[in-house]
């Protein structure tokens, strides 16, 4: 069965509404503190969500719905691609694992923005640390699998034939117009 496009915009919003209460609850409930790679993978989640939350407001037409999923792909690729670096930095043997750096509250009251935005998007040591795993997988490789879940909801509705909110049957099955 195939559902509108704002069915699925609801459903990816409310994924990323659940990542994001997962991330805010292993935080504060389970005292995970977040490096600077899971700040940047957070705000990539709530880009992606973002997007899918003014596709389903705004129920757009057939051209609409191609804008949305293709600006909610690339947002979710661009958020992939921070999770791959993250998992990358897990993976390095320790003597190659970037210098531990001060917490994101100090680099965002200290420094220069340029700089604060680099340890973001680059990492630190903190990033290669592991504290969580689920089947084997870290945090950052499931959030990486939820971002191509994600990607790919946005690029299926690129080839969604159901109907939107302006495509009407003008003719009906004897070719006749509706209003007569």
């Amino acid at each position: 069965m195939v559902f509108k496009p704002r069915f699925y915009f609801l459903a990816g919003f409310l994924f990323c509404v659940g990542l994001l209460s997962a991330a805010l609850y292993f935080q504060f409930s389970g005292g995970l503190e977040p490096c600077p790679l899971c700040i940047s993978q957070r705000i990539m989640v709530f880009a992606v969500a973002l997007v899918m939350l003014v596709a389903v407001l705004h129920n757009p037409k057939r051209t609409g719905v191609r804008i949305y999923a293709l600006v909610g792909f690339v947002m979710a690729v661009l958020g992939g691609s921070v999770s791959a670096r993250h998992i990358w930095l897990q993976h390095l043997p320790p003597e190659e694992v970037p210098a531990c750096g001060p917490g994101l509250e100090y680099m965002l009251r200290y420094f220069p923005l340029t700089e604060t935005l680099k340890a973001m998007l680059s990492g630190t040591g903190d990033c290669a640390r592991v504290d969580w795993k689920l089947l084997g997988l870290s945090m950052p490789a499931w959030v990486l699998i939820s971002f191509f879940v994600l990607a790919l909801l946005s690029l299926s509705q690129l080839w969604n034939r159901s109907e939107t909110r302006g495509d009407r049957k003008y003719f009906s099955a004897k070719g006749e117009l509706p209003f007569r």
